[in-house]
């Protein structure tokens, strides 16, 4: 039995730190069902396609109208029937369609009710457009990580905020949520602003500046390049490997191996990390980085390659922990995709079958909702679901 079996979920999203949110939950086993918009002729809806595979896994849909007053009644209808809704819509949004939350606790009053946004539901920003890379900048993380050539602030390999700052927070207030309507019967309003998770990926800076004045940013601490215990280094195959050697013993086991006894004691010694790094090169630039890896990862001293893609998914590590799984779809054939990967989840399952995400169970659920085949047939003559 998954952790959240028996929760449904109405997940208006789709793409972006909601969707995520909703991948997650259905991966802790919630029924998730995905309220999409009804297609108009000569429309087009933004879902990368690959994306959507492995999005819509073990989902349902339906396809509302929601600014016809009649999908706006269809979807309270499905409301009071669910436990959380998250929307991702623009603060204010779902308020003038009729669905947010004051339209829902009426007649559901232990509804979750998640909105994520960029920056929150209410402050001087709250109506800005933006995307990962905006609430890294303003959360500092680009000003605190090492600077491209002309000292211009870096473009992250990941939508970290989208992940970590909102989807995974998302699901955290959510699931607390719910645990507290467990023992009291009232749900929750919950404002969920990517930016705010940033600034929580940051506090370990943010916190040291408001206590000290120190000003955080490349070169500052150890983990933004001060010390080259703490580096990503090149090998002589032109590929890379990252040591994060932080604690002095990890560090010793590091130089010893290197053959660089000398710098055992000067590890934080701030007057010679110029010279600890360019021996460090020199010597990385002898051996390839396998040969590297080999020698040094199970040796304690904080050192892992740095993969590529195509190199990751194929990692005896990823293969052991079952992370990556067959997937089949009518169309796209069979290929493989990640698995459930956060802890508690189904990790045991090895193959999913794919929704076609052109079809629907807006009947089904509708009428699991309580409405009649009168009433969802006369819905689909005004257009308000398909």
């Amino acid at each position: 039995m998954s952790a959240l079996d028996g929760i449904t979920v109405l997940d208006l999203s789709s793409v972006g730190p909601a969707a995520r949110a909703g991948r997650m939950l259905a991966d802790y086993g919630a029924t998730v069902i995905k309220v999409g918009p009804v297609p108009r002729d000569g429309g087009v809806q933004i879902v990368p396609p690959f994306y959507a595979y492995s999005g819509h896994r073990d989902m349902q849909r339906v396809a509302i109208d929601l600014k016809a007053p009649a999908g706006r009644d269809a979807f309270l209808r499905l409301a009071t029937t669910a436990d959380v809704i998250i929307e991702s819509m623009r603060p204010g949004v779902v308020d003038r369609l009729g669905i947010g939350y004051d339209d829902v606790v009426g007649t559901n009053r232990g509804i979750v009710y998640c909105s994520t946004s960029g920056y929150g539901q209410d402050g001087p920003y709250a109506q800005w457009a933006g995307h990962d890379l905006n609430y890294l900048g303003l959360g500092g993380y680009l000003d605190c990580s090492e600077r491209a050539p002309g000292n211009k602030p870096p473009l992250p390999g990941a939508t970290v905020a989208d992940s970590a700052g909102g989807g995974m927070q998302a699901v955290m207030a959510i699931m607390a949520a719910l645990v507290g309507r467990a023992s009291t019967g009232e749900g929750a309003r919950l404002d969920v602003a990517i930016a705010d998770g940033v600034l929580s990926m940051m506090s370990l800076y943010i916190d040291e500046y408001l206590a000290t004045g120190a000003i955080p940013g490349p070169g500052h601490y150890i983990l933004t390049g001060r010390y080259a215990c703490y580096d990503t280094y090149e090998c002589a195959d032109g590929r890379w490997v990252s040591v994060a050697a932080i604690e002095p013993a990890f560090y010793r086991n590091l130089c010893r191996l290197l053959g660089c006894e000398q710098w055992s004691g000067s590890q934080l010694d701030d007057a010679v990390q110029d010279d600890i790094r360019e021996d460090f090169r020199n010597i990385f630039e002898t051996r390839t980085r396998d040969e590297w890896v080999a020698l040094l990862a199970p040796a304690d001293t904080c050192v892992a390659p740095v993969y590529t893609v195509p190199e990751l998914v194929d990692d005896p590590q990823v293969a052991a922990r079952g992370l990556i799984v067959e997937a089949k779809h009518d169309t796209a054939g069979t290929f493989r995709q990640l698995g459930t990967l956060l802890a508690g989840t189904d990790t045991g399952r090895t193959a999913f079958e794919l929704p076609d995400t052109t079809v629907t169970q807006t009947d089904e659920l509708l009428a699991a909702a309580g409405a009649s085949v009168d009433e969802i047939a006369a819905l689909r003559a005004e257009g308000a679901i398909a």
